[in-house]
């Protein structure tokens, strides 16, 4: 059974910085693993990516150069170390997961089937 666990959400101030952690178990030693954020009423968008295999990243345009994505294979977490934060940064992160290689359309939640429950970011001005 696939289970997802984040935490290291947190309320800071703009300008901030975060580190969320995803503990995944149940998985194959090869796997797309990734973090989603949703706010109410948006749609579900992808933050960053990462394929176990290759250890290559893919980021939204809103947070690349920013966000950085990493994964601890042994431990079987995936990261996200967020640096500067901004309030449009307020969100719902969620965890999510796939069998394999990260897919083309590695920016679509229906790529996507083991998901988290999430970890709340909230960023004041």
């Amino acid at each position: 059974q696939v289970k997802l666990v984040e935490s290291g959400g947190d309320s800071v101030q703009a300008g901030g910085s975060l580190r969320l952690s995803c503990a995944a178990s149940g998985l194959p030693s090869s796997t797309c693993m990734g973090w989603f954020r949703q706010t109410p009423g948006k749609e579900r968008e992808v933050v960053a990516t990462i394929a176990s295999y290759t250890g290559r990243t893919y980021y939204a345009d809103s947070v690349d150069g920013r966000f950085t994505i990493s994964r601890d294979n042994a431990k079987n977490t995936v990261y996200l170390q967020m640096p500067n934060l901004k309030p449009e940064d307020s969100s719902m992160y969620i965890c999510a997961a796939r069998f394999g290689l990260c897919p083309d359309r590695w920016n679509s939640a229906t790529m996507y089937v083991y998901w988290g429950q999430g970890t709340q970011v909230t960023v004041s001005s």
